[in-house]
């Protein structure tokens, strides 16, 4: 069992390697859209598209933290690309479907392969409940993350 003050320097020491992590995921999601020609933002809807499939304009726009006025010229821009084609809500007319196109898995999963494979090497290192702690950490961050992204959207802008 580790003393408090371990446990304090552990905690620390996750903290500064989640940051880490975060700080490299963002630069291989930057790489990865500037492969499609497509923004960050974009490519993080894409991804929401293909992991939970069609979704309202309004449902895209909240899961990524963005305006409704925003959505549309990410729509814009992925419908363009070909990535999403936008149908009319057949419940309600006023209301935008988005949704991804059989091909673009094919088009975006090539540029995750390598990483993927890499992770994957990574994980045999580790024993199944080992895994199984990380994964439930990260199931328990993610929303963290997201509340606290809303709070700071919500508070507006830093003074200077």
């Amino acid at each position: 069992m580790s003393s408090e003050g371990g446990r304090e320097a552990l905690v620390r020491e996750l903290d500064r390697e989640l940051r880490n992590l975060v700080s490299r995921s963002v630069l291989f999601q930057q790489a990865v859209a500037d492969r499609l020609k497509v923004s960050v933002l974009d490519l993080n809807c894409l991804g929401a598209l293909v992991q939970r499939g069609p979704m309202t304009a309004g449902q895209l726009a909240e899961e990524n933290g963005v305006t409704t006025g925003a959505i549309t010229g990410v729509i814009d821009r992925l419908e363009n690309a070909g990535f999403v084609r936008r149908d009319k809500d057949p419940k309600d007319r006023r209301r935008v479907i988005v949704t991804p196109l059989p091909n673009l898995e094919a088009q975006i999963f090539p540029l995750f392969e390598g990483l993927a494979t890499s992770l994957v090497q990574l994980s045999e290192k580790y024993r199944d409940d080992e895994l199984r702690t990380v994964v439930e950490f990260m199931r328990g961050a993610a929303p963290l993350t997201q509340e606290e992204t809303a709070k700071l959207r919500s508070a507006g802008r830093v003074k200077k």
